[in-house]
């Protein structure tokens, strides 16, 4: 009778769970909470709808690692899957990109009256590439030689260099954004300025939240390393985050050549 119920293939047909359903109202909610703060109302809309959000994803994502540490169902098979998933989120993630890119270009290739027929725009005091964002970019390509690190050490059961190669990410992730944070409370220009501005925060602002996931990302990561958990033949949730965090470094190394370098005209040439 046993032997009835034991699993006899190598995909995991996941229980009922309410967190697709919850997290999309939750999502929903939110969505229309942040539009209406944007009128001046609803703030607590947003934050009922946020909450629930976080909450959702803390406990669906409980539930995963739970599913593939402690229950065995994430097979080769099922983390075959899991790997395409992660190769088509962050392919999303890079279209994401693209459109600010695609909009930056297309001001900064094509000034028009509005910007003087210059780019920058006329009156736009921008950073000296040299300066702050050359230092978050050797933060940065720091933070992916450490992840790097930590991922071999993974590989070959050093489970003392992952834990060392991971804590140095985290600090260098938040390092990262403090000196971004640093950047924009001395920047000359807001987000209303202009087309410059505007192309400018939507890039690096949204590339700045993306290193804050990815380290929060890797944070779990580390928690969960000095837990026990991963082996050198099944640790994909960390590879997800390893992959999530060079793919936030390439988004930046774009970044700083075409917006910092590239744009900051001829005052930094």
């Amino acid at each position: 009778m046993a032997d009835s119920h034991a699993k006899q293939h190598d995909y995991h047909l996941v229980d009922p769970s309410p967190w697709p359903a919850l997290s999309s109202i939750a999502a929903f909610v939110t969505a229309i909470g942040a539009v209406m703060w944007m009128h001046d109302k609803g703030y607590a809309v947003f934050a009922v709808g946020m909450v629930v959000l976080l909450y959702t994803a803390f406990a669906w994502w409980r539930d995963v690692v739970r599913e593939g540490e402690h229950e065995g169902h994430h097979t080769p098979v099922v983390q075959l899957g899991l790997r395409y998933g992660m190769i088509m989120f962050i392919a999303s993630e890079v279209m994401f990109f693209v459109a600010w890119f695609w909009a930056y270009f297309n001001a900064g290739l094509f000034p028009t009256e509005v910007t003087g027929g210059v780019w920058p725009p006329e009156g736009i005091q921008t950073f000296d590439p040299w300066h702050i964002p050359l230092l978050n970019t050797i933060i940065l390509l720091l933070s992916g030689t450490t992840v790097t690190w930590a991922h071999h050490a993974l590989q070959h059961g050093d489970r003392k260099g992952l834990v060392q190669g991971l804590t140095l990410t985290v600090i260098l992730g938040v390092a990262f954004t403090c000196v971004q944070i640093y950047e924009y409370s001395h920047a000359q220009f807001a987000f209303s300025d202009g087309i410059y501005p505007s192309t400018f925060y939507m890039a690096t602002g949204f590339h700045g939240f993306h290193v804050f996931i990815g380290t929060v990302f890797l944070l779990v990561c580390l928690i969960r390393a000095m837990k026990g958990h991963f082996t050198p033949t099944h640790h994909f949730g960390f590879e997800a985050a390893a992959w999530y965090w060079h793919f936030v470094d390439v988004v930046w190394l774009f970044l700083f050549f075409a917006i910092y370098w590239w744009g900051a005209g001829p005052a930094w040439s």
